[in-house]
């Protein structure tokens, strides 16, 4: 059987990571294009080059890396600003996350998660047999935020640069909802592995 691929997406501060921890804990490979987005802006990276020659010198630190913060505050109140930030990035980092599964049919695996949050908004959805929305209340996903250090005016221009997670539900072939205890998540991603696996 060819290795079936599971695409994981939703809104920020909705449990995609706690849903990639239990994947990797019941043993199913999973890539974070978050993480794969850090290393593309990593020191000696082309694409930090291209991120200098674009944006300048103010979105880049002391030790010559990428002020993350700095770029955020750029892009996210600013649309053509964060275009040209996802022209840089985008092609590159979906190149490593197709690289990374293209390894995994070469090794034999039956099944592999990649979680990527804009994942309708980069037109990735056919590169899927399966696709999850992790979702909350807009309360809860406000709480978690602010938790992070979050001000309420970035977690609102970063909403505003991803669908609503409603229209994500809706293409998604699944849902998890995660304002309950982890065991209950681990129920629900067992049910849709048996239902993709099935």
């Amino acid at each position: 059987m060819a290795m079936r691929i599971l695409g994981i997406t939703g809104g920020m501060g909705m449990g995609k990571s706690t849903v990639a921890a239990v994947l990797g804990r019941m043993g199913i490979p999973v890539v974070d294009t978050d993480q794969i987005a850090r290393n593309v802006v990593s020191p000696g990276e082309p694409a930090l080059a291209e991120i200098r020659t674009a944006f300048g010198p103010e979105v880049f630190g002391e030790d010559g890396g990428l002020d993350r913060a700095a770029m955020a505050r750029m892009v996210f109140g600013e649309p053509e600003a964060r275009r040209r930030l996802e022209t840089i990035l985008h092609p590159r980092i979906r190149e490593r996350w197709m690289a990374w599964v293209k390894q995994g049919e070469q090794l034999g695996w039956k099944l592999a998660a990649v979680v990527i949050p804009l994942l309708y908004e980069t037109g990735a959805g056919g590169c899927f047999d399966r696709v999850v929305c992790v979702a909350c209340t807009d309360v809860t996903q406000r709480r978690r935020l602010l938790a992070r250090g979050w001000s309420l005016e970035e977690i609102e221009g970063r909403r505003q640069a991803q669908w609503p997670v409603e229209q994500k539900m809706r293409e998604s072939d699944y849902v998890i909802w995660t304002e309950g205890r982890e065991d209950l998540l681990e129920t629900q991603l067992r049910h849709i592995l048996a239902s993709v696996l099935g």
